[in-house]
């Protein structure tokens, strides 16, 4: 098997828990960070893991996934709803339980689309989040994590 391009079939992906997904989209997300980050110079190798950590973070991605909610499909929005409301044992220091469900939710549907092999849907979410990363760091401070 091909790990790094699958298409595996839907009843496979459906017999997967809500967690199953975030667990592996949250290595999905994380690695697409890291590429992303080393990608475009802005770390270096002593703060790059710094640098990953501001937009793996639960409070962080709680607030990216807004760049791509109008953006998902039917499909895709019951993914996210059904990683969300996924009951978690316990909830990091530093996230409220609404940032760490939203989290979930988003590494669940890049756990379900990496599985289905959509890595152009992976992408053009990603680049949307991005993007809206971006304008927290610009000069104009317009949306700066508080």
């Amino acid at each position: 098997m091909d790990y790094f391009h699958l298409s595996a079939q839907p009843d496979a992906i459906e017999k997967i828990s809500a967690l199953g997904l975030a667990h592996l989209g949250d290595g999905v997300y994380e690695l697409m960070v890291r590429s992303w980050l080393c990608l475009h110079g802005k770390a270096t190798n002593a703060g790059l893991h710094r640098a990953a950590v501001k937009y793996v973070a639960a409070p962080a991605q709680a607030r990216l996934v807004h760049a791509i909610l109008p953006l998902l499909t039917e499909e895709e929005q019951a993914v996210y709803r059904r990683g969300r409301n996924s009951r978690t044992a316990a909830v990091p220091k530093g996230a409220s339980v609404g940032e760490y469900h939203a989290a979930t939710a988003l590494e669940s549907l890049f756990g379900w689309l990496y599985l289905q092999g959509r890595t152009d849907r992976l992408n053009e979410l990603f680049d949307a989040m991005v993007e809206e990363a971006a304008r927290w760091d610009s000069p104009s401070g317009a949306q700066k994590s508080g």
